[in-house]
């Protein structure tokens, strides 16, 4: 039996029918970039969020870039995040000229430790981005506290978050600025990158539509400097007929992490905690393993795909080596680089596919 880590055809063949005709409703229309498909989207993907307002962009990436500009964000000021992330949550600050403040995770849900931030706050920090990794949203009471506190921005990075909530609030609700990605592997993927910026003030909405079109309003009229983060209409008209089916793929995923839970519970290996009150889209469904390198082989040489997300934390990345980190700075992030393995979790995954990884792994540690 073979199971990949993802099968993005399976998805496709379920709704290809919907999707070549409007495609080509694009194409004839010859409108490729924002348009009426980019404004129908953005008002579905507020409404689905529960937010005020959405605005379209071409990355995630983007989308926290773009946030940063809107917050006005400066050389030198301080951000504080996490270092278990993907690059661009760190790496969009960089570019900015501003500079990355880590803090070390939670060692269950491996999510920024609220607990940490405080210390770590300076009279140069401007603003907290929490990521909410794999699918589950970051204690974002505590940091919603603090950033209130010290009136600070939050710009949550909900790139593996869409749909995702904790007490009933979704993510994309809890700071000024919700950063989403539809990069073809999230849950809610697009034919190529695109990305959404999510807000509930009026004039934070009009700000970022014109830093999207390199600034300008109206047209050839530059008030502040922008860049070309716009999304194109294919992209959104995609995402519009697969928004559709979003909740019903998030729960087949919660079902099939719910096999895992059950199969792998008296293992030696450490299955996803998810907080009370949070509903998680599992984006990734991520265990900590020992031997763990050992393992994803294992898994590879009987056909079964697995990813490591992460293998080494922001803070010890060449590329920030001037920022002065060093082993041993961020003892929980660390060990957790060397223990995660994600497991196929895509909802179009059969239970015996999931018996199978299961069984794999429990094959593993009991030879």
């Amino acid at each position: 039996m073979q199971v990949p880590l993802l099968d993005l055809k399976a998805q496709y063949a379920t709704i290809k029918e919907e999707i070549l005709p409007e495609i080509s409703n694009v194409c004839d229309s010859q409108y490729f970039a924002l348009g009426p498909w980019v404004t129908e989207f953005e008002e579905k993907i507020a409404k689905y969020v529960g937010c005020k307002y959405a605005v379209g962009v071409s990355s995630g990436s983007d989308a926290l870039l773009v946030a940063l500009m809107a917050a006005d964000i400066k050389p030198d000021d301080e951000i504080i995040t996490t270092a278990f992330t993907f690059f661009a949550t760190a790496g969009s600050i960089y570019r900015l000229g501003a500079k990355p403040v880590f803090v070390d995770i939670d060692p269950d849900t491996y999510n920024i430790d609220p607990s940490l931030i405080e210390e770590k706050i300076t009279e140069k920090t401007r603003a907290i981005i929490p990521v909410h990794l794999y699918g589950q949203a970051a204690n974002m009471k505590e940091i919603g506290e603090i950033a209130a506190r010290y009136k600070l921005v939050i710009i949550e990075d909900a790139a593996q978050a869409i749909g995702a909530s904790a007490n009933g609030v979704n993510c994309g609700n809890f700071g000024s600025y919700g950063c989403f990605s539809f990069y073809p592997t999230k849950n809610l993927g697009a034919f190529g990158d695109g990305g959404l910026v999510t807000t509930n003030d009026d004039a934070i909405a009009e700000k970022l539509k014109s830093l999207r079109d390199h600034g300008q309003k109206p047209r050839y009229y530059y008030n502040m400097i922008g860049g070309n983060f716009r999304l194109d209409s294919i992209q959104a008209a995609v995402l519009l007929i697969k928004l559709k089916y979003l909740d019903q793929w998030n729960e087949k995923r919660r079902k099939n992490a719910a096999i895992y839970d059950n199969l792998l519970a008296e293992s030696v290996v450490k299955t996803p905690k998810i907080d009370e009150g949070n509903v998680c889209i599992y984006h990734q469904y991520t265990i900590a393993a020992p031997k763990r390198d050992d393992l994803n082989k294992f898994l590879s040489d009987n056909k079964i795909g697995s990813a490591i997300f992460y293998p080494q934390p922001l803070h010890l990345q060449k590329c920030f080596s001037e920022l002065g980190y060093k082993q041993g700075d961020l003892p929980v992030t660390e060990k957790i680089c060397d223990q995660v393995l994600s497991l196929p979790i895509y909802s179009e995954l059969s239970n015996e596919q999931i018996e199978f990884v299961a069984q794999t792994i429990l094959k593993f540690y009991n030879s």
